[in-house]
């Protein structure tokens, strides 16, 4: 729920209250308005009965207590009361104040009213020379009380909904342009992992947006040299682990090389010096030739995943041409492969050049050891526009899970995220129905 909307709710909670009690009070105002009139004509007409006390025999013939007639000219009776006169013995006369009835309660506000009909009646005595002659008893008119309650509730209600719905709609349009800097700060805080330059947010009216938009514009600007920084160190452990590949490549091929070619002639000399009855030398000598032949391959293979082809010379297109050969000579009778290679590859940056072919090498090693592809389509792609970004996808139908091949740490993802962090570039991992599509980009025009 946005803002807003939260606040013009609390608001209509509140406005609703305050109709509520505001219809509260205009009932309460009016039911004590009509007490006090019934109290003042009951004390009215008591004042004038105790000058005069022959008004109560001089006035109409006598009435039966339930038929009201109308005062005469000499009582006087505020519009919508009643009033029971008791002289002596006589028996009560009924007196009512005029009132226009032309307009009516509806019939569940007067059955509403209940607590207006069992209001006790005001009674005032009558007296005359200090001596009690009689009493005034004066009450609202249930029906002119229930017009009178109604024009008071209708009157106060249509106010106070009216200033409601006037406080809900203006406070909905005030705190709607007052919270509007809040989308701006969220669209700035979600771009900011996003690439390229982030624009810095704007200057706010309000002194709390306008500190939180500060406070965003200082956080992107850490970010952003927080980012260049990673990069920066990502490339240059890339660049150490590419000089400690070469310098282990070199020490096993010198080192490693040497001892194998010193025990490969020992193991000769001595097969040809062991004599005709020392048949099991012979053979021992043998075996450790063949044990330090596949000591060589191994050592071959190693050296050529270690061992950086030189890209400045061969160029990348070459150097992917003799990795799918070798691996070609390898496989025999496995999978085939295709290699495919659209756009000017000539001047790009030998950083690059040398993470896609590493990169090369490790998908064709996931594709071929850790799965059963009949077929392994890898394509290199270089656009003209833009920033020139080159494409390396690797397609293969050899099945696999996407979600246990991004999180294998032996595959060597890991490992590739990071090539391509340090290049600015991307990578994506994804499931084709008969095998997974790993797609990597990196930008080569800055």
């Amino acid at each position: 729920m946005s803002l807003p909307t939260h606040l013009a709710l609390r608001l209509l909670v509140v406005a609703v209250l305050c109709l509520a009690g505001a219809l509260a009070w205009a009932a309460w105002e009016a039911h004590a308005s009509l007490r006090w009139e019934a109290a003042m004509s009951a004390d009215r007409i008591a004042a004038q009965l105790a000058r005069q006390p022959g008004l109560g025999s001089a006035g109409p013939a006598a009435m039966p207590a339930s038929a009201p007639q109308a005062a005469p000219a000499i009582v006087t009776l505020l519009p919508g009361i009643c009033a029971d006169i008791h002289l002596g013995v006589e028996l009560p006369r009924r007196y009512c104040g005029d009132w226009d009835g032309f307009d009516a309660a509806p019939a569940w506000f007067r059955g509403a009213l209940i607590w207006e009909a069992a209001a006790a009646p005001t009674i005032r005595p009558i007296v005359y020379r200090d001596r009690t002659i009689g009493s005034v008893t004066a009450w609202p008119d249930p029906m002119a009380s229930a017009v009178r309650l109604w024009r008071r509730t209708r009157l106060a209600g249509g106010l106070a909904l009216g200033l409601a719905a006037a406080t809900v709609l203006l406070n909905w349009i005030a705190v709607t342009r007052l919270v509007a800097p809040a989308g701006r700060i969220v669209q700035g805080l979600e771009n900011l992992d996003a690439a390229g330059t982030r624009p810095p947010l704007p200057r706010f009216a309000a002194t709390e947006f306008d500190r939180i938009a500060r406070a965003c514009n200082a956080l992107a600007d850490r970010l952003a040299h927080t980012e260049a920084d990673r990069a920066s160190l990502m490339q240059r452990l890339v660049t150490v682990q590419e000089e400690e590949r070469q310098a282990l490549a070199r020490d096993l091929h010198d080192a490693f090389g040497q001892c194998l070619a010193a025990v490969g002639a020992r193991a000769a000399a001595i097969e040809l010096a062991a004599p005709p009855e020392c048949e099991d030398l012979r053979e021992d000598a043998q075996g450790i030739e063949a044990v330090i032949v596949t000591m060589r391959e191994s050592l071959r293979g190693a050296l050529a995943r270690l061992e950086l082809p030189d890209l400045a010379e061969a160029g990348l297109e070459e150097a992917l041409r003799s990795l799918v050969v070798d691996w070609r000579g390898q496989l025999r009778s496995g999978p085939a492969l295709h290699l495919d290679v659209t756009g000017d590859l000539t001047d790009m940056p030998e950083n690059v050049a040398a993470s896609l072919y590493r990169i090369a090498q490790e998908l064709l090693t996931n594709a071929l050891r850790h799965g059963r592809p009949s077929r392994v389509f890898l394509r290199l792609d270089r656009s003209e526009a833009g920033q020139r970004t080159v494409t390396l996808t690797l397609d293969d139908d050899g099945g696999g899970d996407v979600s246990q091949a991004a999180s294998h740490t032996g595959r060597g993802i890991v490992g590739i995220r990071a090539r391509l962090a340090a290049l600015g570039g991307s990578f994506s991992l994804t499931g084709t129905g008969t095998g997974l599509r790993a797609c990597a980009s990196v930008p080569t025009v800055v």
